[in-house]
């Protein structure tokens, strides 16, 4: 089967890269601390999916939530370096730190923040039809409570890591 908007696909790919990557490092999983660990794997294991089969179909039924679904992931890209300290490296922006990932872990994690940034931008200007670009725009919005919710998650995490150390949080544990 065709995929018929393939960057909106990447971009859920994006969304799962950057997820897998944080929780596999240690650090739990967006939006953990208020669905807990299975409610937010639930979650995540079923919008996600929904996602890559709207962006696979196509059609002019899913180009609203695509829309806003790309928005929010460049929000969650931007997100990233409005919390974490980064540079400039060949004209792209670096995390130096984030996350209470290690040193090896950071250039990866920035691999993979930049195709997610690039993917959604890629859907938005390639797939998304004008009339859809307000929800692009909603989810850039987004980025807003993503970005308290990405604060609260990080002191929650590590507080968890702390108090309650589990396989989950093993990278922020002291």
């Amino acid at each position: 089967m065709r995929v018929k908007r393939p960057f909106m696909a990447l971009t859920a790919v994006g969304t799962a890269a950057h997820h897998g990557y944080e929780f596999n490092a240690g650090v739990g999983l967006v939006l953990q601390p208020w669905l807990g660990l299975g409610g937010s794997i639930a979650y995540w294991a079923t919008s996600l999916p929904f996602l890559l089969w709207a962006a696979a179909r196509g059609g002019e039924r899913f180009d609203k939530p695509l829309a806003f679904a790309a928005g929010t992931a460049l929000a969650g890209t931007a997100v990233h370096y409005s919390l974490w300290p980064w540079e400039l490296r060949r004209g792209l922006p670096v995390l130096t730190e984030a996350e209470g990932l290690s040193p090896e872990q950071l250039p990866a994690y920035n691999a993979i923040l930049w195709a997610w940034a690039v993917a959604s931008l890629l859907a938005v200007v390639r797939e998304t039809p004008k009339g859809a670009r307000r929800w692009f725009a909603l989810g850039l919005l987004n980025g807003v409570p993503l970005r308290a919710s990405a604060r609260h998650h990080f002191v929650w995490a590590t507080e968890q890591a702390r108090t309650k150390p589990a396989w989950w949080n093993r990278g922020l544990q002291p």
